[in-house]
């Protein structure tokens, strides 16, 4: 077995294992033969939930997300992805997050689309999804970028079920985004939408961002910069993180079990 140069957790934030193998199979389909990645999910104590489509939803699961920060760091990642197009916990997980890179798939599959065009439409499950997910575009800003948001009609957990129709969906509504607001390039705003998009560029004739994949390849590059150049996270103003001795006094930060479950892709 090849030593890993770069050690990687993608972290699907839920208390279930019902998706940890979609993601597992898209990082070994795309991660470098260097990088080790670990897809995890939560325990089932922090919540079954099998997405966080919902504020309540996320408000629930961050407590999860912070100590799962927490345990990556000190198990010596490099670098972690929050799994989940909200980037749900991300400027909270960094604070706890010690030496270890976090990003996440909005922020991620942004940038990359920036890089791709000048104008890139965000394709959703749901109506529900935008005023949250355009507010955080525009907290990036990345707003005057982004054409438009798409709603398909899905719910998170729709988009495994039926790969023929969700292809479809998508595709029909890239299209509109394409030929009506003229965007250059389409981001799939669902981590779930995983393994549409190849099929979708040969359609739309467009860059298709596939969100986990961009999350998983910004984690693997944050982590061989840090390896080569040196660039370790900000622990400066609004980036302090708190103390070790506080963290401790409180308490409730560090979870010896809170992975539910773990799927390794060796390097």
């Amino acid at each position: 077995m090849t030593a890993a140069k770069r050690k990687v957790m993608y972290l699907n934030p839920v208390g279930t294992s019902l998706y940890d193998q979609v993601f597992a199979d898209m990082a070994a389909k795309y991660k470098l033969p260097g990088t080790e990645v670990h897809i995890t999910s939560l325990a089932e104590s922090e919540g079954k939930f099998t997405h966080i489509e919902f504020r309540s939803y996320e408000a629930m699961v961050t407590g999860g997300i912070i100590k799962a920060t927490r345990a990556a760091a000190k198990e010596g990642f490099d670098a972690l992805a929050i799994g989940c197009f909200y980037d749900t916990a991300l400027h909270d997980a960094r604070e706890v997050s010690g030496d270890m890179i976090v990003t996440a798939p909005c922020v991620a599959s942004c940038r990359v689309a920036t890089n791709l065009a000048n104008r890139f439409g965000v394709i959703v499950g749901r109506q529900k999804w935008v005023d949250q997910m355009s507010s955080t575009v525009n907290s990036y800003g990345f707003g005057p970028s982004c054409s438009g948001f798409y709603s398909v009609g899905l719910g998170v957990n729709d988009f495994q079920s039926d790969h023929a129709e969700t292809n479809a969906l998508l595709t029909r509504v890239g299209h509109d985004a394409i030929e009506k607001d003229h965007a250059e390039a389409i981001v799939l705003g669902c981590t779930l939408e995983i393994g549409f998009h190849e099929a979708m560029e040969k359609d739309l004739g467009v860059p298709v961002i596939d969100v986990s994949i961009a999350a998983l390849k910004e984690a693997e590059y944050a982590a061989e910069l840090k390896s080569n150049c040196g660039w370790k996270p900000s622990r400066k103003w609004s980036c302090e993180a708190p103390t070790e001795t506080e963290m401790a006094a409180i308490g409730v930060f560090d979870q010896d079990d809170i992975f539910g479950n773990r799927i390794v892709v060796p390097a």
